[in-house]
């Protein structure tokens, strides 16, 4: 099994959300045995079928003589939102452990569910990252074909019909299945076009004019990719600086394997020195960036900042009890001064004592004013080891 930096409660109660495929099964059975915990798995059809008959069917499983002392583990929560009802009477007169994982929020907020007040805590786990992946980690490979452990561990040919795959199977089990979107034509049409535009600003009326739908329904769409945990939203610096700037967020989905996947382009081989192996470089480093926070707990607040003038900065953190961080991101081999003049020309505006980092593929650290120039991978490491 391939470690993973996911630090899970072996006492509380807790939530683990992510996407599908990320491992979030195999994380949880290996941490808790069987002797442990009991397992009621929501995908199993003749499980799910029972407790959609009578729910009670759940108490009878989990309080059986075998299992009364056991944690309880629940699989694709989501699947029967009800159950959280049970799983708070159970931790707050019991002090009994409950492990709930799920692969979409969105069923969730639909139903109301009762998400237990603050008893259960709640982790993400994303597709790997660098340092999960250790001494295989490829960064050629890893832009083409993401994270998600089962690409990973495929060869190439593999790894592209398993998210060819993994893209058919969201638009079945997560939209049709739900019924989340009536029509699902435009909503694959949009997919593409939102993989395409991964990164960019969000424009929802021009989205809509090429997916032939209203912004409204634009923003649904966003909705559903944010709330089945497959992308998120980076807004922009929520401070006014003196130049005029933009304030509307960027899209980003959470692997650079599944947006590829998404936009069709998995067989199109990336090469350095081009504009998508800079988008893609760019996108990999943002989400090292995400999944170190979360799994690190820091309580860090992350945006992008640009100009009506198109002067920008990739990445604003703002770090409770630390100096805030401005970070530009460029694929290049070999970085000079001007590659750091977004930040020389807008760091000063935004705050004078932020720390400033140019990070790219260059392994010579160096200074060009007050910015200090860094290779990615020691960055993250300085930020997350």
């Amino acid at each position: 099994m391939i470690p993973r930096l996911c630090n899970l409660s072996k006492s509380n109660s807790f939530f683990l959300f992510g996407p599908r495929g990320t491992g979030k099964t195999t994380l949880i059975r290996s941490q808790f045995s069987d002797q442990r915990a009991v397992y009621v798995n929501l995908l199993d059809n003749t499980i799910m079928d029972q407790l959609l008959l009578d729910a009670t069917r759940f108490i009878d499983i989990i309080d059986s003589p075998e299992n009364r002392a056991k944690s309880v583990i629940i699989d694709e929560v989501q699947k029967l939102p009800q159950l959280l009802n049970i799983a708070h009477t159970q931790i707050q007169e019991r002090k009994r452990q409950f492990i709930l994982t799920g692969s979409s929020s969105r069923k969730l907020k639909q139903a109301g569910a009762n998400l237990l007040a603050g008893r259960a805590w709640l982790y993400h786990l994303y597709p790997l990252n660098t340092a999960e992946m250790q001494d295989a980690f490829d960064l050629k490979r890893a832009l083409e074909f993401g994270g998600l452990p089962d690409a990973f561990l495929s060869n190439r040919d593999d790894a592209r019909e398993y998210l060819n795959a993994y893209v058919a199977t969201y638009l079945q089990k997560e939209i049709q299945q739900e019924q989340w979107v009536k029509n699902l034509a435009p909503f694959r049409k949009f997919l593409a076009i939102a993989a395409q535009m991964n990164g960019k600003i969000v424009n929802k009326a021009a989205i809509a004019k090429q997916v032939g739908v209203d912004p409204t329904t634009v923003t649904n769409y966003f909705e559903i990719l944010e709330d089945t945990l497959l992308g998120f939203m980076l807004p922009s610096f929520s401070r006014s600086v003196r130049k005029a700037q933009r304030q509307l967020p960027k899209f980003y989905f959470i692997d650079t394997g599944i947006k590829r996947g998404l936009d069709r382009t998995l067989t199109v081989e990336l090469l350095p020195q081009t504009f998508a192996w800079g988008d893609a470089f760019e996108h990999w480093v943002i989400l090292e960036f995400v999944k170190g926070c979360q799994y690190k707990r820091l309580d860090w607040t992350l945006s992008y900042l640009r100009t009506k003038d198109d002067v920008e900065i990739d990445l604003i953190v703002e770090r409770p009890g630390d100096r805030e961080l401005l970070v530009e991101i460029k694929s290049k081999s070999r970085v000079d001064a001007a590659d750091a003049k977004s930040l020389e020309t807008l760091g000063a505006d935004i705050n004078p004592k932020a720390e400033r980092w140019l990070l790219s593929c260059d392994p010579l650290a160096r200074s060009f004013g007050k910015t200090t120039a860094l290779y990615w991978r020691d960055a993250l490491k300085r930020l997350f080891d």
